[in-house]
């Protein structure tokens, strides 16, 4: 069972959240709150494996809510859940933490379908939101990238994983097992200095500044 954690201003839409993950049948909402003042006595006393948080939150932003969640509870994946599609507010929601990014105009189905994904690994992105991390990342590419001394298939690997591709998809994308995919992933962290996807993501989109 996933445990879900909402963070969500508006009433009406924060209790159709609830709703929509309590019939999924695989999921539970276990947390659901309208701002952020109490999140780490919340979280502390809920214990959601995700959150789908708003960006546009009164008192404390969801992208500053993204870094304290992150601090206290390393292990929480945090899906940004929000109308905002500039770039600055999505770079800034990763580098803070957040695996994924999925606009309020999302079908209901397919937000179930994030929750699953991110909780098994995945970064899910609205399409939209995905095109422009990916823009900025090949705009990068040859600056950064090839300063970490990846191989033509660490680099391929990497940007899947900021297109939001699972391990699986992956392993399945080029044919091999998803232990190998593993390998892989493990070599582009030691080369970044990173422990996590999103860290490794967010390290590359910080050099675009």
């Amino acid at each position: 069972m996933i445990k879900v954690g909402i963070v969500e201003d508006n009433n009406t839409l924060r209790k159709s959240l609830t709703s929509l993950f309590n019939d999924a049948g695989d999921m539970r909402c276990v947390m659901s709150l309208n701002n952020l003042l109490h999140i780490v006595k919340e979280i502390q006393k809920n214990s959601p494996d995700v959150i789908l948080m708003d960006i546009g939150l009164p008192n404390i932003s969801g992208i500053d809510g993204v870094l304290t969640v992150k601090a206290f509870f390393p292990s929480i994946q945090i899906m940004m859940f929000t109308v905002f599609e500039d770039a600055d507010k999505i770079f800034d929601a990763i580098r803070n933490g957040a695996s994924g990014y999925l606009l309020k105009k999302t079908p209901p189905l397919e937000i179930v379908e994030a929750v699953r994904d991110l909780n098994n690994g995945g970064a899910p992105m609205t399409a939209s939101i995905a095109r422009k991390v990916i823009q900025s990342f090949h705009v990068q590419q040859a600056s950064t990238v090839e300063e970490y001394k990846l191989t033509p298939r660490e680099k391929e690997i990497l940007r899947s994983l900021v297109d939001g591709a699972s391990y699986k998809k992956i392993a399945d994308q080029y044919m091999v097992s998803i232990s190998t995919i593993r390998t892989h992933i493990c070599s582009i962290y030691n080369k970044l200095h990173v422990n996590s996807k999103a860290e490794a993501v967010a390290k590359i989109l910080k050099q675009r500044q």
